[in-house]
């Protein structure tokens, strides 16, 4: 399978299978869409017809042409069989009872009323709770009895709000730290954070002890106040962008992201990704809102083409500041044209509720985040370990072959079949297709190799010169 389309000036195609990426001219594009069902001559004929009454287009150019194409099938560049699907129900065996990543639900409680949030203010759509130190000990010790063999392990400090319990947060630091070596382990810390409580403290402990910080800004005063507001309905901007800006400045170029949501008051988006630049933030990232159906805040079809097109520019802003030396990264469009994901990451995806797991306070063991609350989708919990077999083998189960209408979809081994979340809370199952969220990734991954294409082309350029 191929894919073809045209943006920022460069005709683009994209083999499926091989992930190889071509830049080509008109002619070539014409003729790759003809080439598969279409005799030789039949080809170089319409070609002709199309193109024959430019001057510095001839016969033998056509016919050169056609055959460079014959030599990249040949070479497995282009016009590739997928060959991975048989081997997609075995890709997970290899790593059966293995976690490599758990999610601490360190507070199920929030100083925000968000109303957007998917997690009910944190509440998980239950009672307000914290995570003891016990309780946190013992999924470290989880993480550590089932890694198998992995070396890194990644904990994520989730919320609500998790620096409402940051005294054990720094405890369980300190624990992970005093047994990693041990057990030949390293630990590698997230925290994510709405801000409020950030403080010279926080600071200095998240630069020290975190591999990544993720810190929540929507963006434009206005559009960041209308939801993330207290419980006295106050909005947050003011409070926690010095505040961001002091901790981002401290950290000295470790990883952290500034994450932004936008929904149908904002499908605009690109404005509040103009505002964080401008409050000197350059890792960035922007997501669709993720909401019941029918909320006010949910994107609406009349929204899509809105959103494609911020898209598409933000791809524009991303070149133009990069060819002036003020780069900055989008995490949707980080992609590596030269190598990228092994192929088991590509077919089976995040690998949550069999690699990466969400702990709840109370020690409870769900797939992922979003599945928290959701009973029939309690694997089991950290003293037991996964005794809901069911469950989690219909997440072990799937891949992007498990859901019918990637087969035909040329962005499969790039999104791997799509947020199993997502799926379940649009269609009712894990194996279901959220086609809104199918068309904004689609839209994404062709920004995302446009961006990679210029920007070698530049480098080319430079070279040249």
């Amino acid at each position: 399978m191929i894919h073809q389309y045209k943006l920022g000036g460069y005709n683009i195609v994209l083999d499926v299978s091989s992930g190889a990426v071509h830049v080509v001219d008109d002619i070539a594009y014409d003729m790759i869409a003809l080439f598969e069902t279409t005799e030789r001559a039949d080809v170089i004929a319409a070609m002709a017809e199309k193109y024959g009454h430019l001057p510095e287009v001839s016969a033998e150019d056509l016919e050169e042409c056609y055959d460079q194409l014959l030599e990249l099938k040949e070479s497995g560049q282009l016009f590739v069989p997928d060959t991975f699907e048989a081997m997609a129900p075995y890709l997970k065996e290899k790593t059966s009872g293995v976690v490599k990543a758990l999610c601490l639900h360190i507070a199920h409680t929030c100083n925000l009323n968000c109303s957007y949030c998917f997690a009910s203010q944190g509440k998980y759509h239950g009672e307000r709770a914290v995570m003891s130190y016990e309780v946190g000990k013992q999924a470290l010790d989880f993480l550590i009895a089932n890694s198998g063999t992995r070396r890194n392990l990644e904990v994520d400090f989730f919320g609500g709000e998790p620096l409402m319990n940051f005294d054990v947060v720094k405890q369980l630091v300190a624990y992970a730290r005093s047994v990693e070596k041990e057990h030949g382990k390293n630990f590698r810390f997230t925290l994510t954070t709405n801000g409020i409580l950030v403080d010279d403290d926080v600071i200095d402990f998240a630069n020290r002890e975190m591999s990544n910080v993720v810190l929540s800004l929507d963006g434009r005063k206005e559009i960041h106040d209308r939801y993330r507001v207290d419980y006295a309905g106050n909005g947050s901007w003011e409070r926690i962008v010095p505040k961001f800006q002091k901790l981002v400045e401290a950290r000295g170029g470790k990883n952290y992201y500034m994450r932004g949501t936008f929904t149908h008051a904002n499908p605009d988006f690109l404005k509040d990704i103009q505002v964080m630049l401008d409050l000197g933030f350059n890792e960035l990232s922007m997501e669709p809102v993720v909401c019941a159906p029918g909320d006010p805040s949910e994107l609406t079809e009349a929204d899509l083409p809105i959103v494609l097109d911020q898209y598409e520019k933000l791809a524009e802003l991303m070149l133009e500041r990069e060819r002036a030396g003020k780069p900055f990264t989008f995490y949707h469009y980080m992609i590596d044209l030269t190598g990228g994901p092994c192929i088991y990451k590509r077919i089976s995806g995040c690998g949550s509720g069999t690699e990466y797991m969400a702990v709840t306070p109370w020690g409870d063991l769900y797939p992922c985040h979003q599945f928290v609350g959701e009973e029939k989708y309690k694997l089991g919990n950290i003293w037991d370990g996964v005794t809901n077999k069911d469950a989690q083998n219909e997440f072990a189960c799937c891949n992007v072959y498990s859901r019918e209408e990637c087969r035909d979809c040329w962005a499969r081994l790039y999104c791997s079949g799509g947020c199993a979340a997502n799926a379940y809370h649009a269609t009712g199952s894990v194996k279901g297709v959220y086609k809104y969220g199918c068309e904004l990734f689609r839209k994404r991954m062709e920004c995302a190799i446009m961006v990679q294409v210029a920007k070698m082309a530049d480098e080319d350029d430079d070279t040249d010169l």
